[in-house]
């Protein structure tokens, strides 16, 4: 993993991210690779917000990953920072290189540095695969999730 670099993702990196975001069933069918312009939009609000972190693994000049980190101040557990890992994906040709496992280490890592007491993440209900990894990462699953489309 010496040959790889997280940093902060940029506006160029955004085809590659959003490829990997629709390369699943259920991103196919909620995502548009071929019109980058609402992606843009969010890219801008979240690079202006200093509680966001959207960075992207690279691999020989190549993005190979992303994930998106929050930071979110809060009252409850006595006034504890927490972060929420989102987004995570590798690209098909790295999946099993222990690349997920680095990005979700740089993760921990940094809501460490910024104070967080807790990290957690949701995962859809079909993905076991992916929850049989975070298990493996030292996550629990803990609670119910739930969700209002709007």
């Amino acid at each position: 993993m010496e040959d790889l670099e997280i940093r902060a993702a940029v506006a160029d990196d955004l085809p590659a991210i959003v490829g990997m975001l629709a390369d699943d069933p259920l991103g196919a069918e909620r995502e548009s690779p071929d019109d980058l312009s609402p992606y843009l939009t969010a890219w801008k609000r979240l690079v202006a917000d200093a509680n966001q972190h959207l960075v992207v693994a690279v691999r020989e000049q190549r993005v190979v990953g992303t994930l998106q980190l929050t930071i979110v101040p809060g009252l409850s557990r006595r006034g504890s920072t927490r972060s929420i890992i989102e987004g995570v994906r590798i690209h098909a040709d790295e999946r099993g290189s222990g690349l997920g496992s680095r990005l979700i280490e740089w993760a921990i890592e940094t809501s460490r540095r910024e104070g967080c007491r807790l990290v957690q993440l949701t995962s859809d209900n079909t993905r076991t695969d992916a929850h049989r990894f975070y298990e493996r990462l030292g996550f629990t699953a803990s609670h119910v999730g739930f969700k209002l489309p709007l």
